[in-house]
């Protein structure tokens, strides 16, 4: 076995390069030829001088045995054998010794097909399971985009092969290992068997083809966004009768001075000391995004609404509904709604002729109670680390820094889930201006907020023509779409934002938008099959779903690796059963050596 370099020349563009591929010798009618295991691609970086090791420990591999002979190969190249052994197994080519080469003709290098029944016997002892990979998110995933026939969507715009790869894998990559394209990069390479079920090596796919994919997905956002919707409205027969909307934002690790929609602004994260980016979604009643758009980090969402309308062409008829912060409420006006669960809900209603809306401010006692428990834990706990730092001005060893003590101050704000904003704190120095000597604080609560409205809540709205309790109604399935925008920021990687440039930017939150339109593909068809839950809960029973290979050495002499996926826990078989799926995806695959 060795390792063969050959010049050829692109047919697109007229490139000379070299390509690298595995070739193995072997005798057949008296007459010696070279046969091709596995094409290593362009991109091939093992140094020349460690191909005879390189090829040493793929045998090795193969045949399941320890290193015989004590080679300090580089971790780089190491990972390299293994790869490649994977490869091969992956796609049942056999690769034996020379000895065993020279003793069998070329036809039986040929991988047998697999019998019904394969009887063999080996060492249990040496039984070994390696390379284990996740595969159950990546199977359903896979799934979700069959539904709406994506990666057909794909080949519609013009989308390469390997970009196509490189966008499922980062998709996916989304929704299995929420990240940056860099952690998606490596979680394809060494953590998920994605390649498997596409035929695809990750490992060698070079980190900028991710970055090429995002950008590709840029240029053609709008017909795959809006054709996505489209498919996504037939397979489950929606009536786009509701249509609502919000922003959300991320910040930024860095200062992203390369990217203009880069903003100071409110961080819904209380990141406000980092640049931000704000998504606008436009959401149907049932939770699908129909369409998405990338704002500045100080983007308003009066401003952003009329936009968003004009490029929608929102259907005639059609509901806008969006949340709004600033909380009042007058009870003497307010009208009372019996809930579903009984309860009452009271609702003022304020109605804005000249902008043409209506905003309803609804009061609930049980949300009182909530919130009301909630400002106590927080304003107590901001309250005690204030007396904390009170306490040790007067420790000899305490902190006394006024810069050191400010930080921990924001910290304590930061920490507080919005009390912070009630309290005037004030540090007075020493004459030095270096060092404190005192700390006091001040409660002053701002009006319009969760302190002074406890269990209020407001609905903005274009339709000034429904009454309040239909208005109200409607609000309850924005209640239930506040879901979205959790499982943006906490289920798939939203924040933060690790890139510089404005379309890479623009790029990871598309990604994110069609992680989430294939996440709730899975959970709408598992909740008619009565199966609930978020995707944090699916996606955990998923995951412990692996393919692995087991090794043996056989007992006339060689080995016999089988990979194959480990059998699915009973919650994961009652998915596979609710959508149609193999509970055993990637089949099998057995290589005798």
């Amino acid at each position: 076995m060795y390792i063969r370099r050959t010049q050829t020349r692109s047919n697109a563009t007229g490139e000379h390069y070299f390509t690298y591929r595995l070739v193995r010798s072997e005798r057949s009618a008296g007459k010696v030829k070279q046969v091709t295991l596995l094409n290593l691609g362009r991109h091939f970086s093992v140094d020349q001088s460690f191909w005879p090791a390189l090829c040493v420990r793929i045998e090795e591999l193969m045949a399941g045995q320890a290193s015989l002979v004590e080679v300090d190969l580089p971790k780089a190249t190491a990972l390299e054998a293994e790869r490649i052994v994977e490869q091969l197994q992956l796609h049942r080519a056999p690769t034996r010794s020379a000895s065993a080469t020279q003793a069998q003709s070329a036809s039986k290098s040929e991988p047998e097909a697999v019998p019904e029944t394969d009887v063999q016997a080996v060492d249990v002892n040496s039984l070994e399971l390696v390379r284990p990979r996740s595969v159950g998110v990546e199977h359903i995933g896979l799934w979700a985009m069959r539904q709406v026939s994506f990666v057909e969507l794909l080949i519609e715009v013009g989308i390469s092969g390997p970009l196509r790869a490189a966008i499922l894998g980062v998709i996916i990559g989304r929704m299995a290992a929420p990240g940056s394209e860099l952690a998606a990069h490596r979680w394809l390479g060494q953590q998920s068997a994605l390649g498997e079920l596409l035929d695809i090596d990750f490992g060698r796919m070079p980190l900028m083809t991710l970055y090429r994919a995002s950008d590709a997905l840029m240029k053609h956002r709008d017909v795959i966004e809006r054709t996505l919707f489209n498919r996504v409205h037939d397979l489950f027969g929606l009536e786009t009768t509701v249509t609502l909307y919000d922003l959300t934002n991320t910040y930024f690790e860095g200062t992203a001075a390369a990217n203009p929609k880069a903003r100071h602004g409110r961080s819904k994260e209380k990141r406000s000391d980092c640049p931000l980016v704000t998504l606008g979604l436009v959401l149907d009643g049932s939770g699908f995004v129909r369409r998405s758009q990338t704002f500045e980090g100080n983007a308003a969402e009066a401003k952003t609404l009329e936009h968003m309308l004009k490029d929608l062409g929102a259907p005639n008829g059609a509901l806008m509904v969006s949340r709004e912060r600033a909380r009042q409420f007058e009870a003497q006006t307010a009208i009372p709604i019996e809930t579903a669960a009984g309860s009452t809900v009271h609702i003022q209603r304020v109605d804005d002729l000249g902008n043409k809306e209506v905003r309803l401010y609804c009061h609930s006692e049980q949300r009182q109670q909530k919130e009301q428990g909630i400002n106590q834990r927080f304003c107590e706990r901001l309250e005690a680390g204030l007396q904390k730092i009170a306490d040790g001005l007067s420790k000899p060893r305490a902190e006394k820094r006024l810069g050191k003590l400010q930080e921990r101050i924001g910290r304590l704000k930061e920490q507080s889930r919005g009390a912070g904003q009630h309290y005037d704190v004030e540090l007075l120095p020493d004459e030095s201006g270096e060092k404190a000597v005192g700390l006091r604080w001040t409660k002053q609560p701002r009006p319009g907020t969760r302190l002074t409205h406890p269990g209020v809540y407001c609905l903005r709205s274009n339709e000034t023509g429904w009454d309040s309790e239909q208005l109200w109604r409607t609000y309850i399935m924005l209640t239930d779409l506040e879901a979205v925008f959790r499982s943006f920021k906490s289920e798939l990687g939203l924040r933060p934002v690790y890139h510089h440039k404005e379309i890479r930017v623009d790029g990871h939150l598309f990604i994110t938008v069609l992680a989430y339109q294939f996440v709730q593909i899975i959970r709408r068809q598992l909740q008619e099959h009565g199966i609930q839950g978020r995707w944090n809960s699916l996606r955990d029973i998923l995951s412990v779903q692996r393919r692995v290979t087991a090794s043996f050495q056989r007992a006339e002499g060689g080995a016999l690796h089988i990979r194959k996926a480990t059998r699915p826990e009973p919650e994961l078989t009652a998915i596979y059963q609710a959508l149609n799926l193999d509970p055993l995806p990637g089949g099998v695959q057995k290589t005798t050596v």
